[in-house]
């Protein structure tokens, strides 16, 4: 693509020196901020050479200015691309998916600091510790913070001044001991910010040195006889040793590393670092790109590495990343471990960042699920070479025993999902005997007479439990009968009745379908649900029709009276074993005599 004669002269003026380039469009909107390390060279790439992705093209013909920034090196370049991002939001840089905001540990500016979780960074002179991706972490963190160093957790507003006014009262963390009640002047100034000091090494990752303080605190402890003081310093250092005990995964002498793991799919990049101090995992934490333009996994891997220390506030001297950068970084030694200790930490920041890559997919199907469904349908249009995907499907089941009490049952599925309300019962009235295609027949026909009488919409697809034979048993009524042109398909099932295979046409052939993809679960879901429906209806029926038999038999018992005994007793069962005196007191001495006489004939009452 050869560019117009403005933008010529600009590229011709161009230094050959690192900085940062800036595209414009028609109505001078920044849309494009790019580093490069010889901005001549890298701008003529955009309009001096062809490109495969249609993203590319777009952008360069939306291009009528160009502006840039010269710094001294590719590091400071980077540095400000992310920054200008950031600032402005090209439409056509990488975006930042993850801008909800995580929780982060605040040590609050005031005269007895409160140390605690929060969301919202205020610059008021406080600390802040984070974010932090996990929130188990961060409470974590602060029941060690708090167990070791009793600190404040109410929100009083304490000064030296109204402590000495006495303003204040001791609370219950007082008496549980988990507070010295600096409130009433109980703990000094100096003791309580000697514990935030403590805390702050603590967030900051230097438990090794606190626990070194504290066995060297109980060791003196314990040369003075003060056992008990030397007792209670032990249970702070065996509580820091438990927690270390989770969070060591190496050895000790690896310190101040950043590891980073990356994946990607086609619309976004994935990216977790791990920080690590003395072997201990301190940080972890994943962000994601979503990707607006073409850009090497390089690249985004440099963009990613500045934004995630500068966000975690790290100046680790070491970094280690599954395959180098875009550019090198003054000061950081990079590693591409093959085998060790840094190899482990790279697979377990690798693990981290698949594990959240894939929270994001099933958070997005399920937040998509629509999109999910016409994929399937797609899917099932395809394969059955449907004229449309079948948006409204109604699948057929029988069910009986022996010939007696047949039902079927009717299930719809609309857009994928089931439409009970459209679900449908049938007592089969015209069949006798264990007949299940004259049953089939039956059932369709009223379905879809029905159906055309009253202007119900019909199905896109008709599915029978079963196969050949009720799969012709529909299309006889569907076709011959009743002239419609309804695709049909059948479901069989395996020795364990389970979804075998999907058929289709007349004659019928096994479509092949992945027996672990979606759309055989969704088959089988269907065909399930179509079953459950009709098994059911039938033992409600066949339950029913056994309590009608028995109490119709009983002259002298009518409806009102069988419904209390059922209320009562709740099965027929229950009613023959009761005795006299139980019966009595629900239907009253002559109607039990009655009851009582005809399942127990020879007793005598």
């Amino acid at each position: 693509m050869t560019p117009n004669k403005d933008i010529k002269e600009i590229i011709d003026k161009l230094p050959e020196k690192p900085g940062v380039y800036q595209y414009y469009n028609s109505m001078d909107e920044l849309i494009y901020v790019g580093k490069a390390k010889n901005l001549k060279k890298r701008v003529c790439q955009y309009f001096y050479r062809n490109h495969e992705s249609p993203k590319t093209t777009v952008l360069v013909q939306k291009i009528h200015n160009i502006k840039y920034i010269m710094v001294d090196s590719e590091e400071e370049a980077l540095l400000l691309e992310n920054s200008l991002i950031k600032q402005y939001l090209p439409r056509y840089n990488l975006s930042l998916k993850d801008d909800k905001t995580y929780p982060s540990i605040c040590i609050k500016n005031e005269p007895f600091p409160r140390v605690f979780k929060t969301r919202h960074l205020v610059k008021d002179g406080s600390e802040y510790f984070g974010p932090y991706a996990s929130v188990y972490m961060i409470t974590i963190l602060l029941e060690l913070a708090h167990e070791l160093f009793p600190i404040r957790s109410c929100k009083l507003p304490l000064t030296e001044e109204k402590i000495q006014n006495k303003k204040f009262n001791v609370c219950l963390q007082y008496h549980l001991k988990k507070c010295k009640a600096p409130c009433i002047g109980l703990q000094s100034k100096k003791e309580y910010m000697q514990n935030i000091c403590k805390i702050r090494k603590i967030l900051e990752g230097g438990i090794h040195t606190i626990n070194e303080y504290l066995l060297k605190e109980m060791l003196a402890l314990a040369e003075e006889c003060r056992f008990e003081e030397a007792q209670a310093v032990k249970k702070k250092y065996q509580i820091i040793e438990r927690y270390k005990a989770k969070s060591i995964v190496v050895n000790t002498k690896l310190d101040k590393i950043d590891v980073f793991g990356y994946d990607e799919d086609e619309q976004s990049a994935y990216i977790n670092i791990l920080r690590i101090i003395k072997g201990s995992i301190i940080q972890g934490f994943t962000i994601e790109y979503r990707k607006r333009f073409d850009k090497k996994k390089e690249d985004l891997l440099a963009t990613a590495i500045i934004e995630l220390r500068n966000t975690l506030k790290s100046d680790s001297a070491e970094i280690i990343v599954p395959f180098l950068p875009e550019i090198q970084f003054a000061d950081i030694v990079i590693t591409v471990p093959a085998e060790g200790d840094k190899q482990k930490l790279l697979y377990l920041s690798q693990q981290n960042v698949r594990q959240f890559k894939l929270e994001k997919l099933k958070q997005q199907e399920k937040f998509n699920s629509s999109q999910r469904d016409l994929r399937i349908l797609s899917n099932l249009q395809h394969v059955l070479r449907l004229t449309r995907p079948p948006m409204r499907i109604e699948c057929f089941d029988n069910s009986n025993m022996q010939g007696s009490n047949a039902v079927a049952a009717c299930v719809v599925f609309r857009k994928a999902k089931p439409s009970k309300g459209d679900y449908r019962k049938y007592t089969i009235k015209t069949v006798a005997g264990p007949d299940d295609y004259a049953s089939m027949k039956e059932v369709v026909r009223r379905r879809y007479e029905r159906a055309i009488k009253d202007a119900i919409p019909l199905p896109d697809l008709v599915i029978a439990d079963g196969g050949v034979g009720q799969m012709e048993a529909i299309r006889q009524v569907v076709e011959n009968e009743l002239g419609l042109n309804i695709p049909i398909a059948g479901l069989t099932k395996n020795q364990q009745h389970r979804t075998r295979e999907l058929l289709f046409g007349f004659p019928p052939k096994v479509i092949g379908i992945r027996p672990t993809g979606e759309l055989f679960k969704f088959l089988a879901t269907i065909q399930e649900e179509v079953h459950r429906f009709a098994i059911s209806f039938h033992r409600k029926k066949r339950s029913k029709a056994q309590v009608t038999s028995e109490l119709d038999n009983i002259k002298g018992i009518g409806e009102k009276t069988k419904k209390e005994l059922l209320s009562h007793f709740k099965s027929i069962k229950r009613l023959k074993s009761a005795k006299f005196e139980d019966i009595k007191n629900v239907i009253g001495k002559q109607r039990t005599s009655i009851t009582y006489k005809h399942f127990h004939p020879k007793s005598k009452l």
